[in-house]
């Protein structure tokens, strides 16, 4: 096997601790122990700490007596690139999962690929429907489900806000990653959007973090005012650099997660993903009771968060107005 493929066959301690068993029969001499059900989890995220930007959805698991080694089997198998799913996800397959569920477009791309019939749970990824996972949100069909945080709604979102918050903005830096399906409707919509503000885009893509300090050197060339990343998974994955990257050029940026802003980074605006972290578990809950993914509607944001850094700020010479503070969901001083 690869070694860019890694199994978590034991227990993920922190993530998943002891809760109520499920499935739990009475042992006698004449049976053997009943299968375990599988939860295959396909992500580019090394394999799973306490700490990592998937807690959420894992205690939720442990709250509905999911628990690994006990009433599942849970396998983590990290691509370590968003190209290089097709082989952890026939993995899933060959290994019996009854439920796989994904944290990205090309994972959830690739599983699709690779089985018909076992249920895929998408776990808050950004277009579903434009990159043609599903049919619709209403009734996806087929095998997949989950749940979406309207990846390009929330980057026009986040320009408006970098625009409110920055002087005279007049060009920013876009930072994508255009191996990911999800890139190209959140950069159609940052450039329809950016026109009434008036703002020139200045879109870089990447093909790994190796490329993103030549991308922020275009945008110091370029003279930008700000930047703008979008929702792909290697950027959660790389957030330090980018975070680090931001700080070494001076820039405003907008991100997706709250995480950046939490490592230094200045402003972020996303779908509250506690909320649909923890509603992607009650999806795989759902499944493994038997019900159909696509008559499962796919679950959208309705909760919307806001957070600022506001040390970041002082640092830059940006001061926030005082009804974005009213609005911040989170203000780290």
């Amino acid at each position: 096997m690869s070694s860019t493929l890694k199994s978590l066959a034991t227990p993920i301690g922190a993530v998943l601790c002891a809760a109520a068993v499920l499935w739990q029969a009475a042992p006698t001499m004449a049976q053997s122990a009943p299968r375990l059900p599988r939860i295959c989890f396909l992500t580019v995220d090394p394999v799973a700490t306490g700490n990592n930007r998937y807690t959420t959805f894992f205690d939720r698991l442990r709250e509905l007596g999911f628990v690994d080694g006990q009433t599942i089997s849970l396998d983590w198998l990290s691509a370590g690139d968003d190209s290089a799913f097709d082989r952890p996800a026939a993995e899933c397959v060959r290994r019996g999962a009854n439920v796989i569920v994904t944290g990205s477009t090309p994972a959830t791309q690739a599983a699709k690929r690779a089985t018909t019939t076992i249920p895929i749970v998408m776990l808050v990824l950004g277009d579903p429907v434009g990159t043609g996972l599903v049919a619709s949100l209403a009734k996806p069909g087929g095998n997949v489900t989950g749940t979406t945080n309207l990846a390009p709604q929330m980057m026009v979102k986040g320009l408006e806000l970098l625009h409110d918050t920055v002087p005279r903005l007049a060009r920013v830096l876009v930072i994508t990653y255009p191996r990911d399906p999800i890139s190209r409707g959140q950069v159609a919509a940052l450039e329809q959007a950016s026109k009434p503000l008036g703002i020139e885009l200045l879109v870089r893509g990447i093909d790994g973090a190796q490329d993103l300090a030549a991308a922020f050197a275009a945008g110091e060339q370029a003279h930008v005012q700000g930047v703008i990343v979008t929702v792909e998974s290697i950027f959660s994955v790389h957030r330090q650099a980018l975070v680090d990257l931001v700080h070494q050029h001076r820039l405003p940026a907008v991100f997706s997660q709250n995480l950046f802003v939490r490592a230094g980074g200045l402003m972020s605006y996303d779908a509250n993903r506690e909320v649909l972290a923890a509603r992607t578990a009650d999806y795989v809950d759902k499944v493994l009771k038997g019900m159909s993914p696509g008559d499962l509607p796919i679950e959208q944001p309705s909760v919307f968060n806001i957070a600022i850094n506001k040390r970041t700020a002082r640092e830059l010479g940006i001061t926030f107005t005082p009804s974005l503070l009213a609005l911040a969901d989170e203000v780290i001083e």
